[in-house]
């Protein structure tokens, strides 16, 4: 791709701070981004802010007399350089490389060093205009930064248009998806949450001629969400409003429901037994009220939830065979033994799948719930990334509950809580069947937990995001939990002859 430019004319100190918000937003670790101009053009100023407006508490200081000065920030370190002093191949003395392997690098006179720089960078030219006040700012992207930049362009223009133009933007801490998040934060207090999420390209083919995404119903646009939040909203639960958005682009300015996320807030000391049954209460609600055909979509065509079929689930139990089983044994599954496992798996799923129907939103548990004290009922428990919801088994978002792969569920409030469910499900249905859910119960959390383990080891493998490693022992007590049912003995002889148990993951191969 070209590289992409966008000009701004007239940038006072107010517009320079909004310009270091929205980049701060978009910058990762191993970014490099140039700041270009001649002497007292803001160059400093702006690396100012923009390091103020990652979470720095620093004094930030002019780096040209150490040429390096770096900051610690919540999100990555940040190093600021100064290059105008340095001659042709002495930016790597000042340990560029290390710097740009866990952090981001802002370079003042990044034309010093032009044969020493990638092309995949960000470069913002400072120009004098015939105000002292202001600069005109020409921004490059090359490389990857292109699209970044486009997108960044389209963002700030997106924003323009709707009710939060001033507002000040901060970081919020996403998922492992390519979505990100910001608080957008009004003079008069008021708040809403920015969503980017861009429309997701389709990977390679995988199965009949399809990709991943689609052959596993993930959502490649923000039409999902927009449609599921407002049916949880009808059905009186609490999902996010939404205030604003562009569902072309995929932007949206969604209804801030604060922080209390379910997972901090066991670490702080509210009681996880007493939240959690909380959000049993939200399921069995939700069962209540199931899909009733097509979602409508304000200014949209509806929108058809698809079904959680067992060739779905089998995909995604084939994860673990895919990434995990590669790790733990250094080679590819070959063939036969790839078969192998999916025929153990197969006429599981295809009786489970179309048992118990309703509502499944996907990625029911603790970091996805937040607690709304303020409210009463079922709408104290708040809503999130439910863009993957799908018609299927009940016991599956249950499963996602009680075997939480971000925190611990002890065994005993597992059971507790299993057990309040059914009871509650045999109190007001008179065709409900508790062995039946127990057996679906225990497939579901089991494919569940087969196929976050595939994911966490692709993310480490491919991805280079490790941190989810830190979750695999955890994840596999969960799996050894479910395999102890009659119904899957023979996956449970496979797992045990295959992989190793929960407190030697994840393995050295990883």
């Amino acid at each position: 791709m070209s590289d992409t430019e966008w000009k701004l004319e007239g940038i006072d100190l107010a517009g320079l701070d909004r310009l270091a918000q929205l980049i701060a937003l978009f910058l990762r670790p191993g970014d490099f981004v140039g700041l270009e101009g001649p002497l007292g053009a803001g160059k400093t100023t702006f690396a100012r802010s923009l390091i103020l407006r990652l979470g720095s508490t620093e004094e930030v200081q002019s780096p040209t007399f150490g040429l390096v000065q770096s900051y610690a920030t919540p999100r990555f370190p940040v190093h600021h350089c100064d290059f105008y002093r340095l001659g042709a191949g002495e930016a790597e003395e000042l340990g560029l490389e290390d710097a740009l392997a866990d952090g981001v690098v802002l370079a003042e006179w990044p034309e010093r060093a032009e044969q020493d720089l990638a092309d995949d960078r960000l470069t913002i030219g400072f120009h004098e205009t015939g105000d002292a006040d202001t600069r005109d700012l020409v921004l490059t992207g090359r490389g990857g930064w292109a699209l970044r930049l486009a997108r960044l362009k389209d963002l700030a223009a997106f924003l323009e248009r709707t009710d939060f133009a001033t507002a000040q933007l901060e970081f919020v801490q996403g998922d492992a998806s390519a979505r990100s998040y910001a608080r957008a934060i009004l003079y008069s207090g008021e708040s809403a949450i920015l969503m980017n999420a861009p429309a997701m390209p389709d990977g390679p083919p995988i199965a009949d001629g399809k990709p991943y995404s689609q052959l596993v119903h993930l959502a490649e646009n923000v039409i999902p969400f927009v449609a599921v939040g407002e049916a949880l909203r009808e059905r009186g639960l609490s999902a996010p409003e939404l205030y604003d958005g562009d569902l072309a682009q995929g932007f949206l300015l969604l209804e801030d429901l604060g922080d209390r996320v379910f997972t901090p807030a066991y670490s702080r000391g509210d009681s996880q037994a007493a939240l959690m049954r909380e959000a049993v209460d939200v399921l069995l609600k939700l069962g209540q009220t199931p899909p009733s055909g097509p979602l409508p979509i304000p200014g949209g065509p509806p929108y058809t939830l698809p079904h959680f079929d067992a060739e779905a689930m089998l995909i995604e139990a084939s994860l673990l065979i895919d990434w995990l089983w590669r790790a733990v044994h250094g080679r590819e599954p070959e063939a036969a033994e790839r078969e192998a496992y999916l025929a153990l798996w197969r006429p599981l799923l295809e009786q489970i799948a179309p048992e118990d129907p309703g509502w499944v939103l996907r990625d029911y548990h603790s970091p996805n719930l937040i607690w709304l004290e303020d409210r009463t009922g079922v709408q104290r428990v708040g809503l999130l990334d439910y863009q993957d919801a799908m018609i299927g088994p009940l016991a599956y978002d249950l499963a996602s509950l009680l075997q939480d792969a971000r925190v611990d569920v002890p065994a005993a409030l597992e059971a507790e809580l299993l057990d309040y469910y059914c009871a509650r499900r045999d109190d007001a249905e008179r065709s409900f069947a508790t062995e039946d859910f127990l057996r679906g119960y225990a497939v579901l959390g089991a494919q569940r937990a087969s196929k976050i383990l595939g994911i966490f080891a692709r993310l480490a493998a491919r991805d280079g995001k490790r941190r989810y490693l830190d979750h695999m022992p955890r994840v596999a007590r969960y799996l050894e939990r479910n395999l102890h049912h009659p119904a899957l003995s023979e996956l449970r002889s496979w797992y045990k002859d295959a992989l190793p148990e929960a407190d030697r993951l994840p393995p050295p191969g990883l």
